[in-house]
């Protein structure tokens, strides 16, 4: 018997406990990807059968996405994406490495562990709920508009959520509220793993809080910052639906309509799924691009990436 039979052999017990994700990842992650040909087809929803209608509809290549290309949503739906996910990733990359280092410089158990508590909780609310919170908050009678008047800054109330300009900044700052306590976890458990001697060498050299911070907490997490970002930057274009459609309306269209839920429009409410699919693919593409572009830059200037 070959020596890589063998050694599946004895870790056959790991290999049956792998198996379920396995299962899940061909049936919902790469069985799928064979509807990336409705993209180069002139698919036509109806009645009948749906596999006969999609292997018989006309091949047109790269059709839809010179029509998307070629459109005049094209630019706007692009820039809309890339400026708010870019936003997004400024200040919700951020703040998670802050709240992590702060958290570990906390000596209160219990007052960090509320804080922990308390940060954590907007990741299990779900968008619809999350939505609800931000529109109520920034509504003409909402607590901010009534604070700034308290405060002798506005006269009038300021319809945030039909000033098309401000909505990339509402949609950052929801985002960064909403997963910033999730994601300071990571960054919790590496400086948890950080070698407490150099701290205490530190501390005999003199050197304070913000200086062991500074020269020691950053430099040992600079790996797992720049995984984490090689990570995210792939997201950049993956800006998500939810917030997006239930944040936007007709009046910040303009700014709020991404990808996705240009996507949903076309796709689902109009019914052309081969145009939908083509930009889909096109993000996905353009997404898989930077991941590489990203990976190779961190390579040559950290030695660190992701492969």
């Amino acid at each position: 018997m070959p020596h890589w039979m063998k050694k599946m052999y004895r870790q056959r017990f790991l290999y049956l406990l792998l198996l379920p994700g396995a299962i899940w990842a061909i049936c919902f992650a790469y069985g799928p990807m064979a509807g990336l040909y409705m993209a180069f087809i002139d698919y036509q929803p109806g009645l009948g059968n749906f596999w006969s209608r999609f292997f018989s509809s006309e091949f047109v290549g790269f059709q839809w996405f010179k029509y998307f290309f070629a459109g005049q949503d094209f630019l706007i739906v692009l820039r809309n994406t890339l400026v708010s996910s870019t936003l997004t990733l400024a200040i919700g990359f951020l703040v998670p490495i802050l709240i992590a280092i702060s958290l570990n410089e906390v000596k209160n158990m219990a007052f960090k562990r509320i804080v922990q508590t308390v940060s954590y909780m907007p990741y299990f609310i779900s968008w619809v709920i999350a939505a609800n919170i931000f529109v109520t908050l920034l509504s003409a009678d909402g607590l901010l508009n009534e604070l700034l008047k308290s405060l002798g800054w506005i006269d009038e109330s300021i319809l945030f959520m039909q000033e098309g300009k401000l909505f990339w900044g509402i949609v950052a700052g929801a985002n960064t509220w909403k997963d910033m306590g999730y994601n300071s976890i990571m960054y919790l458990a590496a400086i948890a793993s950080l070698n407490p001697e150099l701290f205490e060498a530190a501390k005999v050299d003199g050197a304070g809080r913000l200086r062991q911070i500074w020269n020691i907490t950053l430099p040992l997490l600079k790996p797992t910052i720049v995984i984490l970002l090689i990570l995210q930057v792939g997201n950049l274009l993956n800006t998500g639906f939810d917030q997006y459609y239930l944040l936007g309306n007709a009046l910040n269209r303009e700014y709020s309509d991404v990808i996705d839920t240009y996507s949903f429009r076309y796709g689902i409410q109009s019914g052309m799924l081969s145009y939908a699919t083509a930009v889909g693919l096109f993000k996905s593409v353009v997404a898989f691009l930077m991941v590489l572009a990203v990976n190779g830059i961190a390579r040559k200037l950290e030695s660190n990436s992701l492969f």
